[in-house]
């Protein structure tokens, strides 16, 4: 029956399902029978106020009460859903939708966030039992781009989406890293966020609605974070700033900007922009906060209506008292172990403290000194035999006088803890005295001030056969950068859901193994943080790049952590900046990076309660610290930024101060690398390969490639080149090792896409058959004319095949070119004329077997002939070329020699025109072409 029968199952269950099943702590009730002994009721109360070691082994159940319920209540329970939500959000110039009790009933907190036509589904699981305790939350995100939310299939053998891609793992950290802040100490159950990109319009960005979608779902969870977070994207195009831009406005946008915080703080701040200075970012920030503070109240409003009730019962946290026997034990020794400079033996002080307490505080067990003794010699007698019988004794009926309450003494009791806790209280004092000693003494660790930079040492060309190479040291931190010059097969191919799959000119890899702190670990794929530093230092110099059509190398560059104390990304920066150089990119100017840290409450050490920002920390300070802000760029201006926040987040001006004490560190840093000894050579390695640019006719592409690229394939294989690639718009690459490969293959290509002008002559050309009427003649590889019988002598020939066989090579002038495209050429127009007045070409025409010559203006416009030998394989010899005429554009850019002809002796097409301009022989040679011929001094800003 219900309690109140004119109330309907509708309006019952307006309470959530879970309102019925609230969290309880397990307690004794008043009739529950306990174990004492008898006539020492203090004695046995001390076991529950004094701490054991078996009484602090942690033990943590998600428990539940089951309510009494009527049937009918209790039958329609097991048919209940949660009722559906919805809620739209203003964010900038639209509003997105958020969605909960529609999928993912099951899990904690599940949620669907909708822009445009994107939709991205979230949900939040944990574990019913808790984990091991540690100093690190047990989160763990993954976020997926399915292809068919585009519409598409995976392009692998499998149809299906495989291992998480780097710019999902870029997703991943963007989750992860302002939500774990908000999780209070102590709680361990494990918890997973999966988020999957169900539906992708091409124009609304998935990664800012992963970041709002896993703050809502944990907000509505039973995980017992402590504030709502959001996260949004600011773009700036011109002078505005846009909230969730969408994917063209980012095309034109400076700044990329990915932010997420609370309602009243900022916890985590990533982006990339082109030397923006520092007051407009902080400007991009501000706008960034307003809309997630908006996000924020409306998500709150949500959860008051649908959230479920936070597990707050589930955390648990070491003894206050803890943290004072740690102090006594090891204050003065972590004082004398902080002034200890060098990282390796500072570790190991650090180890040797540890296992000293945690001696004292789980096996020998810890003696307070403020204990009176003495009460034990003066009261012996008020002890008890301890093998006197037990009874049990119900609450409520024990008989006062049957039990003999005792004075007990005084005497001190080992107390013992816990090694996690221990553990954990360890670490978090060593953090304090840490804290204190920089806000109080003025000094870190190193000996260095707030704002002082640890001394730097940079040097390149350390490694011969790679193509650029440095080592760049800053106190413990170092990092051997090297980078690998390639063509665009070399390119680095990602997936994406719109479009074709794009390929990366340039990207920069990160590792750090286990050696480099000194330790021993496993080495296999790169882990998140390496995929994520990797990115970072990557964006951070690709604005200092130099563009394709300058430079037409794919860049790699590998930065190995050698040694590690803190800022290794920035690290990688500064060498990676050093180590293109070498290489001979041209950059537009140096990058560098530094990493800031924070101490936020000064006031609790004796400050004036002012966070005091801290330049280029170290590991310590980092784990210690409260803010890890990583800032890279020049003097200018800002090309990368990454802010995490490890407590409720910083504001607009603690973000000021950072980014210009930021700013005058990379200053210090900028000059330091112009000390680089020995300097980068800023010239290409003789080990790079060679790229040469040709611009060819469009239509002719295809003559280069051949059928099923036979052509292109025995191309490469006939001179030794390592690639030749191709574009629709007439662009041919050719990349080689040496000059004389590379020479060889851009004689064939220039001959394959060769445009025949009449008037063009061409020298030592095969004939490759006989007919009745005339011979075909080879001018160029599958280029063939027809020499007709009347113009293969001056005298009359009754039969080509009596003057002619296939295979002789003759000289032949290019006279005709029909509509059908088919070519006519003459012998006789070249022959000597029996005018004796006439001068002789013999000398001009001896020796010439190996010249390419090349006209590309008819005769009617005044222009020199083209004059094209070919030696007896077939093949092209390249020399200069000189081209002045809007015609050229559409040839390939060769060099070549002009050599002319008397147009006196040449007996058809013949002008006054061609007279005037046969009167010297004319060499040039094109400077466009020896421009895009990549070698030699590169120019580095």
């Amino acid at each position: 029956m219900l309690a109140n029968p004119s109330t309907s199952a509708t309006t019952i269950f307006k309470t959530p399902y879970y309102a019925h099943f609230p969290h309880s702590k397990l307690s004794l009730t008043p009739n529950c029978p306990r174990l004492i002994r008898k006539k020492s009721r203090f004695r046995s109360l001390s076991h529950i106020f004094l701490p054991t070691k078996q009484s602090k082994k942690f033990l943590g159940i998600r428990a539940f009460e089951q309510p009494e319920l009527s049937d009918s209540v209790a039958s329609d329970a097991v048919h209940f859903s949660p009722q559906p939500f919805s809620v739209k959000i203003p964010v900038g110039d639209r509003h997105i939708l958020v969605e909960t009790g529609h999928i993912g009933r099951q899990a904690s907190g599940a949620v669907t966030v909708t822009d445009g036509e994107t939709i991205v589904y979230t949900s939040v699981c944990l574990a019913d039992v808790p984990s091991e305790p540690s100093d690190f939350f047990p989160l763990f995100v993954n976020y997926q781009e399915r292809f068919s939310a585009a519409g598409r299939t995976s392009g692998g053998f499998f149809k299906r989406e495989g291992r998480t891609k780097d710019h999902e793992v870029l997703i991943c950290r963007l989750i992860d890293r302002p939500l774990r802040p908000t999780m209070p100490k102590g709680f361990y159950h494990e918890t997973q966020i999966l988020s999957w990109v169900l539906s992708y319009d091409g124009l609304h960005s998935p990664d800012s609605l992963a970041v709002t979608a896993a703050g809502i779902a944990m907000a509505l969870s039973e995980v017992p974070n402590s504030k709502v977070v959001a996260g949004v994207r600011i773009g700036l195009v011109g002078d505005k700033y846009i909230v969730n831009p969408t994917v063209k406005e980012m095309e034109e946008s400076e700044l990329d900007l990915l932010l997420a915080g609370t309602d009243g703080a900022i916890l985590m701040i990533e982006g990339y922009c082109n030397f923006l200075p520092e007051e407009k970012l902080l400007q991009a920030v501000e706008v960034g906060q307003d809309a997630v503070r908006a996000i924020c109240n409306e998500v709150e409003a949500l959860v008051k209506k649908c959230g479920k009730p936070k597990m707050l019962d589930a955390v648990k946290l070491p003894p206050p008292e803890l943290y004072k026997h740690v102090e006594e034990i090891a204050g003065d020794e972590l004082v004398k172990i902080l002034q200890i400079r060098n990282k390796i033996p500072r570790r190991k002080a650090f180890s040797s403290l540890e296992e000293k307490v945690l001696t004292i505080l789980t096996e020998n067990g810890y003696v307070e000194t403020d204990v009176i003794s003495g009460a034990a010699e003066t009261l012996p007698d008020l002890f008890e035999d301890e093998d006197e019988d037990e009874e049990v004794v119900v609450d409520g009926e024990v008989d006062e006088g049957d039990i003999h309450i005792k004075p007990t003494s005084r005497k001190s009791t080992p107390l013992l803890y816990s090694e996690v806790d221990v553990k954990l209280v360890f670490k978090e004092v060593t953090s304090k005295f840490l804290r204190k000693r920089i806000v109080e003494g003025g000094r870190r660790s190193d000996g260095r001030t707030s704002d002082e930079i640890r001394p730097i040492n940079s040097r390149c060309g350390l490694l011969p056969r790679a193509h650029g190479s440095a080592l760049f040291t800053r106190g413990e931190t170092q990092s051997l950068a090297v980078a690998t010059l390639g063509d665009r097969q070399m390119a680095q191919r990602i997936d994406i859901l719109v479009g074709e799959d794009e390929l990366k000119r340039f990207y920069l890899q990160y590792s750090f193994p286990p050696s480099s702190v000194g330790e021993v670990g496993r080495i296999g794929g790169p882990n998140r943080r390496e995929i994520g530093h990797g990115v970072l230092a990557e964006r951070a110099l690709e604005p200092v790049l130099p563009s394709e059509d300058d430079f037409p190398y794919t860049i790699r560059v590998e930065s190995t952590i050698t040694e590690s104390n803190g800022s290794s990304s920035m690290a990688s920066v500064c060498g990676g900046c050093l180590a293109l150089q070498d290489a001979g990119v041209p950059l537009k100017c140096s990058i560098a990076g530094i990493a800031m840290g924070m101490v936020l409450d000064t006031q609790e050490f004796g400050g004036d309660g002012t966070p005091l920002i801290l330049s280029d920390i170290i590991g310590s300070e980092d784990a210690s610290g409260d803010m890890d802000f990583k800032v890279a760029g020049n003097e200018e201006g800002i090309t990368a930024f990454q802010m995490d926040i490890k407590v409720g987040g910083i504001t607009i001006p603690v973000m000021r101060k950072a980014l210009l004490q930021a700013r005058d560190g990379r200053k210090h840093i900028l000059a330091e690398m112009l000390k680089c000894s020995p300097p980068p050579s800023k010239g290409l390695s003789k080990y790079a390969p060679l790229i040469h640019i040709m611009k060819v006719n469009p239509e002719k592409v295809n003559a280069i490639i051949g059928s099923g690229g036979k052509k292109v394939k025995s191309i490469i294989e006939e001179t030794g080149v390592e690639s030749i690639d191709t574009q629709d718009d007439g662009i041919v690459k050719i990349t080689a090792r040496d000059l004389s490969s590379l020479e060889k293959s851009k004689a064939i290509i220039s001959n394959l896409t060769m445009v025949p002008t009449v008037g063009d002559i061409y020298r030592n050309c095969e004939i490759k058959s006989i007919a009745p009427y005339g011979v075909f003649v080879e001018i160029a590889p599958g280029r063939e004319g027809l020499c007709h019988i009347s113009e293969l002598s001056s005298n009359w020939l009754a039969k080509a095949e009596d003057a002619f066989k296939v295979g002789d090579r003759v000289d032949v002038k290019l006279i005709e070119v029909n509509e059908k495209g088919q070519l006519r050429l003459s012998r006789k127009a070249l022959l000597p004329d029996t005018d004796p007045e006439s001068p002789n070409l013999k000398q001009q025409t001896d020796g010439s077997t190996k010249d390419i010559v090349a006209s590309q203006k008819t005769p009617g416009k005044g222009s020199a002939k083209k004059l094209v030998n070919l030696p007896k394989d077939g093949l092209a010899e390249s020399a200069p070329e000189s081209t002045s005429s809007e015609d050229d554009a559409l040839l390939p850019q060769k060099k070549f020699i002009r050599r002319l002809v008397n147009p006196a002796r040449d007996r058809s097409n013949t002008n006054k025109d061609k007279s005037k301009n046969s009167s010297k022989a004319v060499s040039s040679v094109s400077s466009k072409d020896e421009n895009s011929l990549v070698n030699g001094e590169a120019k580095v800003g």
